[in-house]
Parts: structure tokens; sequence; C-alpha cells
């Protein structure tokens, strides 16, 4: 991996100087990864990724002190494996085969609707899935994706709008929405 990292790299002093942070960091940022995720293939999806961001941002590392060069990669670490653990709170869907209910005579247009909902990017997909199909409010919906009441109002409204300019484009008209 090592080797795929210095390509990105142009002068050889960068080179030099990233793999000297690599194999001093190496281990201590798959640990606090394992640590923070749990898991063994999700800590080196971590660490992958912290070495990525800090080639993306090796301007400023490599300006940095050697002595605070660590602190910058461990803060990376953690930030990457935290960027995980919140991908994994919001992408938490019902399976596929999931039938919700509904009354039996607006059956059709309530499973149109929840094709509707699936079909929204996954930020207001899922919003809408937990207010409108498990009927949980705000407050409810906040504390399950870690999110703010105000964030999850903000994004019915806007889901909500996009599932009425969807629906006006097929020809309902109705303010049901």
């Amino acid at each position: 991996m090592l080797a795929m990292y210095l390509a990105m790299l142009e002068t050889r002093e960068d080179q030099q100087r990233f793999t000297r942070l690599y194999e001093a960091c190496e281990k201590k940022v798959y640990a606090l990864a394992l640590r923070l995720l749990g898991d063994p293939g999700r800590a080196e999806d971590a660490a992958q990724q912290t070495w990525f961001q800090l080639l993306k941002r090796w301007d400023r590392v490599s300006a940095l002190p050697w002595s605070e060069t660590e602190g910058y990669v461990v803060t990376t670490a953690k930030n990457c494996a935290l960027d995980i653990l919140r991908a994994d709170r919001r992408t938490v869907a019902f399976p596929e085969d999931w039938d919700p209910p509904a009354r039996e005579e607006h059956q059709e247009e309530y499973d149109y609707l929840v094709s509707l909902i699936r079909a929204l990017p996954e930020h207001y997909r899922r919003i809408l899935e937990l207010k409108c199909v498990e009927e949980r409010s705000n407050r409810e919906i906040a504390r399950r994706l870690g999110i703010s009441e105000s964030t999850v109002a903000t994004r019915v409204l806007r889901g909500r709008a996009m599932l009425r300019d969807r629906l006006e484009k097929e020809g309902y008209h109705d303010d049901a929405v």
C-alpha cells in the first residue's frame, strides 16, 4: 500500500518524509480505528482513508514541524473512523422486501408513495421513511440518526417538496402530499 501512496507524491523529499510518517504512525492509525470501529475490515478502510486524506493535504502536513505531525495524523484517523460510524447511522434502511402497513383500499397509492420515497436521495429518504412510514416524531428521528431536530424538520420539508414536485410532474395535483 505504501508504494501506491508514494506514487502520489511528486518529489523524493516528500516521499521520504511520507515514508517516515507512515512507518511511525501506521500501527497507531490502525489501532485507533480498530478501537473506534470494532471491526478489522472497517478499521483498514478508515486507515486507508486517513492516509488518502493526509496525501490530499500534504502541503499542510509536510509544513508541520515533525513534533506536531503525529497529532495531526491521529486526529485525521479519528475523524475518518467517526465518518464511517456516522455513515452507518445514516444508511440503515428498510429491507427491500419490507411490507409497510397500509389500508387495503389505498394499497396501490401507498405502494407508489413508498417507491417514490425510496427513490429520494439517502438523507431525505431515511428521514421520510421514519416520519411518514414509521410515523416517528422529529425528536425520535433526530435521536435515532444523531442529528438535530431542526435538521430533521428541514429535511422533512425538503423531502416532501421533492415528492410533491415528482407527483405534480406525473399529473397528480393534491394538497395531501
